[in-house]
């Protein structure tokens, strides 16, 4: 029976995106995909829930959009 499971890989460890059912004395190949390739488990869920708020310079007028303070 053929599983298909996402991990995330930091070179020499595969970490798995959900709980694993592994057997023992089970053969288990692990393969690659083109996807994008994603840093670490915590960008990863902040890309989630990421959304595009339609603001050019959200990050040069943070304070601004958070504070109300004057735009500088």
């Amino acid at each position: 029976m053929t599983k298909t499971l996402n991990v995330a890989s930091d070179i020499r460890v595969f970490q798995p995106e959900g709980h694993v059912d592994f057997h023992t004395r089970h053969v288990t190949t692990i393969g690659t995909s083109e996807e994008k390739e994603i840093p670490n488990r915590a960008f990863k869920r902040i890309l989630k829930r990421a959304m595009d708020l339609g603001v050019s310079d959200l990050a040069m007028q943070h304070d601004h959009y958070l504070y109300g303070t004057d735009k500088r």
